[in-house]
């Protein structure tokens, strides 16, 4: 009896171990104690708009009672279809499945499907992947940023938002930023391509052309706009401040390039998105007439988009939107690549990324040397109801929430209440209809 009660014991605090192997745990100090396997249960998608744009995050959960994960998958455009993706696809794949086997469970989710680089199963399995590392993190009583290497930086310096329809009421803008702490801020007249600037109404409204929410931008009023801004600005606010701009892949190659080279004496931290993802070959001849360090790549969903362009360096940051490209696990491989090359990390860190996706951000750019800047977010009252332990903005700096994991959870029942739409607006054309790609 006593030897039966012995073993018993052995195998209730090592479950699951041989009694030989309980006995061999039993002699070691408790941090060379293994954990003991734990399998993915179910894989579900949790969809919610609390502050105007679709999220959609992965939950995890495992044969642990009360463990889980969150992850991103947000493709505000395309949200519904993800939903589908993750609900039916995803979880058949993953059950049964251990837990911290991330990068075996990535790379058969990648190819799965036989095809492979298309957004709506990279947002899917990026969910997935945040969630594996969030369960991670907690599994071993460790923030994500740990696992990764650990801190490099006290926190993450951000960029924020400045804007206006002139540039005067850019200036103001930026000035309001940098009294805030700010030291990187980015630049817009009106929207992307000074889309708003102007209240001309373009000929093919008048023609009845095109749907009734298309944009109109004016690729002449914008490409004079940019460099008269950069000038407005820096004679008002200084030379200490970074300023950036985003062209959002609207106008020409050739005319990207004029522009870049016009606004050069003012600058610029970075110009972002000069070309689409159809016009790479250009970056070779932008780099033989400027010095402007460039900003790409969130348009990319396949991690190998970024290998020609790194090892050539016609960018000098990494413009990766993490819910697309798959996840942390991806990320952190582009990243160190980068480090070989100089190029420096910024993730695209928009409104449409949950906080559990700029949390993951926040993570990875803790921990990579070759950080260079994060795009700043502010959640809404709304938001913070839906996702507790949200990353906090103070004097341009980024931090997570110490907890073990990614660190941001979610309430489903005030999730609920904020149901996602399948409308997206992203039509925007030229004085005759012709459609502008971003």
């Amino acid at each position: 009896m006593l030897g039966f009660g012995s073993s018993a014991g052995l195998l209730g605090l090592f479950g699951g171990m041989s009694t030989a192997e309980a006995r061999e745990q039993q002699g070691k100090p408790q941090y060379a104690v293994g954990a003991p396997p734990v399998k993915i249960k179910s894989v579900k998608a949790i969809a919610t708009a609390p502050q105007g744009s679709n999220l959609i995050v992965v939950k995890v959960e495992t044969t642990e009672p009360g463990l889980y994960g969150l992850g991103c998958a947000t493709f505000t455009q395309r949200a519904a279809v993800v939903v589908v993706a993750i609900n039916t696809y995803l979880n058949e794949f993953c059950v049964g499945k251990d837990v911290d086997n991330i990068e075996d469970i990535w790379q058969g989710a990648y190819v799965s499907s036989y095809w492979r680089n298309g957004p709506v199963l990279n947002n899917a399995l990026s969910g997935l992947d945040q969630a594996l590392w969030d369960i991670k993190g907690k599994r071993a009583k460790m923030p994500v940023y740990q696992l990764l290497g650990g801190k490099v930086r006290f926190a993450i310096p951000c960029y924020t938002h400045a804007g206006g329809n002139t540039p005067e009421a850019a200036a103001d803008s930026v000035k309001k930023f940098m009294e805030q702490g700010f030291k990187h801020i980015r630049i817009q007249q009106g929207g992307y391509g000074a889309v708003g600037a102007t209240s001309d109404k373009p000929d093919f409204k008048v023609a009845g052309f095109g749907g009734e929410t298309d944009n109109y931008m004016n690729v002449q009023l914008y490409l004079k706009s940019v460099p008269k801004m950069f000038e407005v600005v820096r004679k008002q606010c200084g030379d200490e401040v970074e300023l950036l701009h985003d062209i959002h892949e609207r106008v020409q190659p050739i005319e990207a390039i004029n522009m870049i080279k016009k606004v050069e004496e003012y600058r610029p931290f970075f110009i972002e998105d000069p070309f689409s993802p159809e016009n790479m070959k250009w970056f070779a001849q932008l780099r033989q007439v400027t010095s402007v360090p460039i900003a790409m790549g969130e348009l990319f969903n396949n991690v190998n988009e970024f290998k020609e362009p790194m090892v050539n360096q016609w960018f000098d940051f990494i413009r990766i939107h993490v819910s697309q490209i798959g996840g942390i696990t991806p990320a952190m491989k582009v990243a160190r690549l980068g480090e070989w090359f100089n190029v420096r990390t910024a993730w695209h860190g928009p409104g449409d990324v949950s906080p559990v996706g700029h949390a993951a951000h926040a993570h990875i750019d803790l921990a990579v040397w070759n950080f260079g800047i994060q795009e700043a977010v502010s959640f809404s009252d709304k938001m913070k109801e839906v996702f507790s332990g949200c990353p906090t903005m103070d004097k341009g700096y980024m931090s997570v929430n110490e907890v073990p994991g990614i660190g941001v959870d979610i309430n489903e029942k005030e999730a609920a209440k904020y149901p996602i739409s399948t409308k997206s607006n992203w039509q925007v054309r030229k004085m005759d209809g012709t459609l502008i790609r971003p």
